[in-house]
């Protein structure tokens, strides 16, 4: 039994002289590459532990449940209890295109929405006369009303919303709303 002892005393002494030498070994290396540590995240001073509160959760009058920037635009058209059916409707995004842009390609237009200027929302309506549609256009909404139909669509582009047209076909049933995007990049895209 006494060979054993010894032989763990052995293997303990052992581990104790190597765990020593490795850290000597990792202070060493740590000491020759601590500049390749750095990144950029070093530049400047160091952050600080305190976290601050950010302004989304502060809220600015008690009684406010919501911000302005948080509520979506045409949520007051919005009729829980107004069970009138949706109709059926399409967007489709439409740009001028001539024969300097299909040939040869001088306007710099493509074929992607970015370089679209008009948005035509087709909406069916069966039953429905021209006299009893109601259409409000805003910058991101789209309201239209009749006795049987309801459709509040928030449009993917802005659109002036003075600058559109409606039309209605009755043998068709289908009213057209063509609308002209807003875009950001108009004097890039407008040449």
């Amino acid at each position: 039994m006494e060979g054993f002892v010894s032989s763990a005393q052995s293997l303990q002494a052992l581990s104790a002289l190597l765990s020593t030498q490795q850290e000597e070994d990792e202070e060493e290396e740590g000491k020759g590459t601590a500049l390749a540590q750095l990144g950029p995240g070093n530049i400047g001073p160091p952050p600080t532990k305190d976290k601050e509160v950010t302004t989304a959760y502060v809220k600015r009058n008690s009684k406010d449940i919501w911000s302005e920037e948080e509520v979506a635009d045409g949520s007051q058209f919005d009729d829980l209890t107004d069970l009138r059916p949706q109709p059926e409707y399409e967007i489709i995004l439409k740009q001028s295109v001539g024969t300097e842009d299909v040939f040869l390609g001088l306007s710099g237009k493509d074929p992607s929405s970015m370089c679209c200027e008009a948005m035509l929302v087709k909406i069916k309506l069966p039953d429905t006369k021209a006299t009893d549609v109601v259409l409000d256009v805003q910058e991101k909404f789209l309201d239209l009303r009749t006795p049987k139909h309801k459709l509040g669509l928030h449009l993917p582009n802005a659109v002036h919303r003075h600058e559109g047209r409606a039309q209605f076909f009755s043998e068709r049933e289908e009213l057209e709303v063509t609308l002209v995007v807003k875009r950001s990049m108009d004097f890039i895209n407008m040449q």
